[in-house]
């Protein structure tokens, strides 16, 4: 695997890739890499000839009193995963190198990004928004796969791609759990034994509404009063929000007539989580 530190360097790797005819898949990440980011990359070299993985901890996502300073870190072990994963090439920028002096331009998508996460992390999605054109614009990829843990992120790009024309196909891989049901997370490394056990009422409250949904159950406010009480039960954790929205505007419904998104954040100690799963109705035999 070749390491690329440099945007002109990445730039003219990419330049060479793409006049030689190969198709470029890209994983952005920040890096502390678990199986979830593994998949991507598998997913990403299933449709790709060569892939690019990027690490870059970006400091525009992160608001006032988050976990910047203390997100984990690992770039020995996560180099040797991506080695036995096949990447090509690990993109490492630092920060002076993504965000030079003097810089002050800002992608932003409006309004997918203004509930759910964006409505307690209101700088957030535009910080995520930015980073990922800008590492488009550097890895110029064909193709690009994000997880479905972050939901909201994953609409909010592939609206970002729509709205500004890039020649890019968007795809979202599966959330990869651990065996008892936890969302892998680069988080759960903050968790206290504790914790990691409290942590699992998140998958909970989702496996609580599907059965509820699977039974029958459409109204929205039932639903959502089932994934919260699963959150509330749990004394060491604080719910952010539980909402049923649709799956591509993100906007609430009343009523799950069609697949609709149920995502969660929660508070477990000092540690922001976040899940989610896609409702189905179930169907009604024809009369």
């Amino acid at each position: 695997m070749e390491t690329i530190t440099t945007v002109l360097e990445m730039q003219r790797w990419a330049d060479a890739a793409r006049a030689s005819g190969q198709r470029i898949g890209f994983v952005p990440t920040m890096g502390y890499l678990h199986a979830g980011h593994l998949s991507l990359v598998r997913e990403a070299r299933q449709r790709a000839d060569v892939v690019v993985a990027s690490i870059f901890v970006n400091p525009l996502q992160f608001g006032a009193n988050e976990d910047l300073a203390r997100y984990p870190r690992d770039i020995e072990r996560d180099t040797t995963l991506l080695t036995d994963a096949g990447t090509d090439v690990l993109f490492l920028p630092d920060v002076k190198e993504m965000y030079p002096e003097g810089f002050q331009t800002a992608v932003t998508v409006d309004r997918v990004t203004r509930g759910l996460c964006g409505a307690s992390r209101p700088t957030h999605f535009q910080g995520v928004t930015t980073v990922v054109a800008k590492l488009f614009n550097m890895v110029k990829p064909h193709v690009a796969v994000f997880g479905q843990k972050d939901f909201q992120q994953l609409v909010a790009i592939r609206r970002m791609v729509a709205d500004l024309s890039f020649d890019i196909e968007i795809v979202g891989a599966p959330i990869v759990r651990e065996a008892d049901g936890l969302a892998m997370s680069s988080r759960n490394a903050y968790l206290a034994d504790r914790e990691r056990h409290a942590a699992l009422c998140l998958s909970q409250a989702l496996a609580a509404a599907a059965a509820q949904v699977e039974r029958g159950e459409t109204d929205a406010l039932r639903i959502l009063a089932t994934a919260r009480r699963t959150i509330t039960d749990e004394a060491l954790a604080r719910l952010d929000y539980a909402a049923l929205v649709d799956s591509e505007t993100l906007e609430d419904v009343t009523t799950v007539r069609a697949p609709a998104l149920l995502a969660l954040a929660v508070h477990i100690g000092k540690t922001r989580l976040i899940d989610n799963c896609i409702l189905s109705p179930k169907l009604q035999a024809e009369s």
